[in-house]
C-alpha cells in the first residue's frame, strides 16, 4: 500500500515538475544502493547476536526451561 502511495506522489510530482521527478528517481536509486551495505551488515550483526543468544540459552534449554508465553 505504502509503495502505491508512493507512486502515486511520484507521478504527481512528474505531471508538476518532471525533471525533480526524475532527480528523485535517480537519487532514490542511489541512495538505496549505498544503504545496501549497511542492510548487509545489520543482518549480520543481528544473526551473530542471535547465535551468542542461542550458545549462551543452551544449557538452560538442555535443562528443560521454556520462555514463558507472551
Amino acid at each position: 500500500m505504502r509503495t502505491l502511495l508512493l507512486f502515486f506522489v511520484w507521478c504527481i510530482l512528474f505531471v508538476l515538475c518532471w525533471p525533480l521527478a526524475l532527480l528523485v528517481l535517480v537519487l532514490a536509486s542511489v541512495v538505496w544502493l549505498i544503504a545496501l551495505p549497511f542492510r548487509l551488515l545489520g543482518l549480520a550483526v543481528s544473526g551473530t547476536f542471535a547465535l551468542i543468544g542461542a550458545i549462551l540459552l543452551l544449557p538452560a534449554r538442555l535443562l528443560g526451561w521454556r520462555r514463558a508465553a507472551g
